[in-house]
């Protein structure tokens, strides 16, 4: 038997080889994924571990004063003395050091990265844990004099000699570039900017005493964990955050961890759907395999062998098959791997190829997923060839009992489909965010199941109607076609649902985008009042320089400031709620609308008042008059009275959560340091928008990280971040189809082999060459059509219910784009076209006289 199942395996190569590529793309997602993300944390890891002092003692700020004031929290400089006399301190270090700040080369074009990696201006203090080195130049001294590093330099064309333009959240100045620095470890994609020590102080921390921490080097023999208990007792445990060198790495790694398993959970999306659509695929060419060998089992069986040996010989081509494709897989997925890499040197971060890290878990993971998603797909296959009886099979005739699954498919296919339409039905009508997730989650898993169990079951129905009209259009041709997709509902069925899962999925998250689209359209529609908005690029607070120039340019009419804070606050539910809120002018009416369930704009922004949403309100038992304890920054405490209800169709309002919002006496009186987070500007009377936004771009032209936004800006940086989403799900898509297509291809030729006789006669009947490649293409058509009509069925109604959830985070707008779905219809056919050449041609060119006599 063993004899017999190896050389049938090789037999069959060709066509077990198509059904591996479905393996080797499944197996190929996970070992990428997992090789990539391994080696983005090892290096990381390295770069932290290597660059992080013995001990850190950095400012306690349990409300990030950033937020608010834009200046970066501080410690005393004069604490490297004091701590210098430790017993086991062996040297210390003081670091001035500030992100997120904008620096302009000599064209006022900006120097940092535009891929969301900061731009970090800091001090020049050389040390064995110092990632860069000296390259070209010398080191920086006095104000005037700066080093960059070298990607940046390299990227931006930045020379020796060249000026740059350092602007911080106080006053801009310039400096000269005296020298290059070359990163010794990976970078990260950040741009470095080093000043001399002084300079970073006085200009980056407003002072020569403040430092944004101190670096302890540990003396010989003295561990980390012993040091840092040494400098907490002379400190003092509440008043500074001490670190050992393993903790701050650990919190830098953390910084960058919801980055890194953003991509690392894109990858495993991309092999969950590999994997689910390659089952399909394996399940149907076992099948058809199975079938077409009907009388070699049959024989077998005679011969003496039992149901158990037949299973066997099955199940261990399908280990086999699994073995080869998880083996090709494992090496794609390195391949995959080492892309990547180089695709995130595209992005900035530089990572080394020859660093790539394969633990021990990735061909495990590839080797598990491979040959176990190849062998649970083959097991019923494997069923129903070792239940197929001898004299049967060696008969030719037709195996009872067909009819018996598909009854047995419509009774499980109805109670899952129910109980699949029942969790969609109470994730519609639910009234909370996570019950309402929850039920959909559960009913999109339910109704997939339902739809895979049952879409044999909708063949005929559905494929009727589709091919209607191929009798009158291409004649009896088109009759075969449609009869050929119809002879076979569970090879159709199955063919049809690899192509099935990504359209449902693509269909939902279009549903959901437009719908997401739309609604923040009306919500910005509804609410933004005023005719243009001043922010900072990356949304950090700027000076109040530019509300002086903003409201002393021409044109320019009433000026509405905005500032944000961080605070916690404490509610009568007795919980302790850390958010932001916002701050706002006067005539805030003036330029926004909004909408009060209670009370109005002079009541919330009054001095001792604040504004808050309705819905949070509700949530922890506040009302109008409620009495509010609110911590701000640097420890001030006030209490503050609710005097307003907002229901803005939203549940975080103005602020985060809680859409907190005040007046400018309490931010100016509770964070003195508070600076401008955003300018609402109305033009004045005579003067149109356009001459606005002329004069605006003009006084903010030496002011590059500000942009100037209007209504129609909004609406397209709102619909820039949901086309990240959907580019992520078309990626997916486009990786259904492909294994789609695989599929597609694979049941056609094996249909054409299992069709040889057929052919053989219908071409000697008279049948063309072409009408024989037409009639193959009109099934793969048909089969493909369907298969995009159940997943775009399917996955309608899932945009409707998650549109349903988001109507609850008050997206109310339901919107469905129509010219995307009946692209997707029209995609499907040209996928089963090109899908179907390679079997029609095959199928056209056999010779009629050996494919009468085929058996």
């Amino acid at each position: 038997m063993l004899k017999a199942t190896l050389r049938s395996f090789l037999a069959h190569k060709g066509r077990l080889l198509l059904s591996a590529l479905a393996v080797v793309l499944s197996v190929a997602f996970v070992a990428g994924s997992l090789i990539f993300s391994d080696t983005v944390t090892r290096t990381f890891d390295r770069l932290f571990a290597s660059t992080s002092a013995d001990v850190v003692v950095n400012p306690k700020d349990d409300l990030d004063s950033q937020i608010s004031s834009g200046a970066t929290a501080t410690v005393p400089a004069s604490l490297a003395e004091r701590l210098k006399k430790i017993d086991g301190v062996a040297a210390t270090h003081v670091d001035a050091s500030v992100q997120n700040i904008t620096v302009v080369d000599s064209d006022n074009d900006a120097v940092g990265p535009t891929t969301g990696a900061p731009t970090i201006v800091t001090n020049w203090e050389v040390t064995d844990r110092s990632p860069v080195k000296l390259t070209s130049g010398h080191a920086p001294h006095g104000a005037a004099e700066a080093l960059l590093d070298a990607d940046t330099a390299k990227k931006k064309h930045v020379r020796i000699g060249d000026t740059l333009t350092v602007q911080p959240r106080a006053h801009p100045f310039k400096v000269k570039v005296v020298g290059i620095a070359t990163f010794t470890t990976t970078n990260p994609g950040a741009a470095l900017v080093f000043l001399d020590t002084p300079t970073a102080q006085t200009k980056l921390l407003g002072s020569a005493g403040a430092a944004t921490s101190i670096s302890l080097d540990a003396a010989k023999g003295v561990s980390d964990d012993v040091l840092k208990q040494r400098v907490a007792a002379e400190l003092g445990s509440n008043t500074y955050d001490v670190k050992t060198a393993d903790e701050q790495a650990k919190s830098d790694a953390a910084d960058i961890g919801g980055f890194l398993d953003v991509i690392k959970y894109v990858m495993l999306g991309f092999a969950g759907i590999a994997v689910l659509v390659g089952v399909f695929l394996i399940v149907n060419t076992f099948s058809m395999l199975i079938a077409q060998r009907t009388r070699e089992l049959g024989l077998l069986r005679a011969l003496g062998a039992d149901r158990r040996q037949v299973r066997r010989s099955v199940l261990t081509e399908a280990a086999l098959l699994g073995l080869v494709g998880s083996t090709l897989g494992l090496a794609a997925g390195i391949g995959l791997a080492a892309g990547l890499i180089e695709l995130m040197g595209v992005f900035g971060m530089n990572l080394k190829s020859t660093e790539m890290v394969i633990g021990w878990v990735t061909p495990v993971s590839a080797y598990v997923v491979g040959v176990g998603v190849t062998f649970v797909a083959a097991y019923l296959p494997a069923r129903r060839a070792a239940g197929v009886s001898p004299m049967a099979a060696l008969a030719d005739a037709e195996i009872a009992g067909v009819g018996k699954p598909l009854r047995v498919r419509a009774i499980v296919g109805a109670i899952v489909g129910a109980a699949g339409a029942a969790a969609l039905a109470g994730c519609a009508t639910a009234t909370k965010t996570a019950s309402a997730a929850s039920l959909l989650g559960l009913g999109v898993v339910l109704t997939l199941i339902a739809t895979v169990i049952a879409g044999p079951l909708l063949v005929r129905p559905v494929i009727r109607v589709l091919g209607a009209g191929f009798p009158a259009l291409f004649g009896s041709v088109g009759r075969m076609s449609q009869r050929n997709a119809l002879r076979n509902p569970r090879r159709t069925g199955a063919t049809a649902a690899a192509l099935m899962v990504g359209l449902a999925l693509v269909g939902g998250m279009s549903v959901a985008s437009a719908s997401m689209s739309k609604s923040f359209d009306q919500q910005i529609d509804k609410s933004l009042g005023a005719d243009f908005v001043v922010q900072n690029s990356n949304f950090v607070p700027f000076t109040q320089e530019i509300a002086a120039k903003v409201s002393a340019t021409d044109g320019a009419g009433l000026v509405v400031r905005q500032r944000y804070t961080p605070l916690a606050v404490h509610l009568p539910d007795g919980k302790r709620v850390k958010t932001a809120a916002a701050a706002y002018e006067p005539r805030l009416d003036d330029v926004a609308h909004i909408t009060y369930a209670q009370g109005n704009t002079a009541a919330a922004l009054a001095d001792g008042a604040l504004g808050m949403d309705v819905d949070f309100a509700k949530d922890h038992h506040v009302r109008i008059g409620s009495t509010i304890s609110v911590e701000f920054p640097a420890g001030r405490r006030a209490e503050l009275k609710v005097g307003a209800l907002t229901d803005q169709d939203g549940s975080d309002g103005f602020g985060m959560q809680g859409g907190l919002f005040f007046g400018f006496g309490t931010i100016e009186k509770y964070v003195p340091g508070a600076q401008d987070l955003a300018l609402y500007v109305n033009a004045k009377p005579g003067t149109s928008e356009d001459q606005l936004r002329a004069h605006l771009d003009k006084t903010l032209d030496p002011y590059p990280q500000v942009q100037v936004r209007d209504i129609a800006d909004y609406k397209q940086l709102v619909h820039d971040q949901i086309a990240v989403l959907l580019y992520l799900v078309y990626a997916l898509l486009g990786l259904a189809i492909v294994i789609a297509v695989l599929g597609v291809v694979n049941t056609l030729a094996l249909s054409v082999v299992e069709r040889t006789r057929e052919i053989g006669l219908l071409r000697a009947i008279g049948l063309a060459r072409r009408q024989l490649r037409r009639m193959i293409r009109l099934e793969s058509v048909m089969i493909a059509v369907f298969g995009a009509v159940l997943g775009l069925a399917l996955g309608l109604v899932w945009g409707v219910c998650v549109q349903q959830v988001l109507a609850l985070q008050g997206m109310k707008a339901l919107a469905v784009p129509w010219s995307t779905i009946v692209g997707v219809v029209v995609g499907s056919a040209v996928v089963g076209i090109v899908a179907a050449l390679l079997p029609a041609l095959r199928a056209s060119w056999m010779n009629v006289l050996a494919a009468i006599a085929h058996e």
